[in-house]
């Protein structure tokens, strides 16, 4: 399968795990350490939509920032949870694997099987 993309983390073992099954497969994705290189807020909205789960589906809601930054608070629209998860990736769950036009978490790293 062509155009395989991970947000990857690599010290994270379930991240690990899901680059590991990729390749146990034969598929070589692109990997983005998304902690140093951040995906787009169009990015972002665009996995958003297609995990279909709203922003904060894809938010690590206990990341010490996500409280620090008042992130739980309900009123907050779409957007401004994307603007904080691209200013503090961190907040992204991990690991994501995308397609040309699906998107999954990895957790656990069969999860990604689905869209491949």
């Amino acid at each position: 399968m062509k155009n395989v993309l991970i947000l990857h983390n690599p010290s994270c073992t379930k991240s690990r795990a899901t680059l590991a099954l990729l390749r146990d497969r034969n598929i070589e994705p692109r990997v983005v350490d998304y902690l140093n290189e951040p995906p787009s807020i169009e990015e972002l909205t665009r996995i958003v939509r297609m995990l279909g789960t709203g922003a904060r589906g894809l938010m690590r809601t206990q990341e010490p920032e996500y409280r620090e930054l008042g992130l739980d608070d309900e009123s907050l629209a779409e957007n401004e949870l994307i603007a904080a998860m691209h200013a503090h990736p961190r907040l992204i769950q991990r690991p994501i694997v995308v397609t040309r036009d699906k998107a999954a978490i990895g957790r656990p790293p069969e999860a990604v099987l689905e869209i491949l």
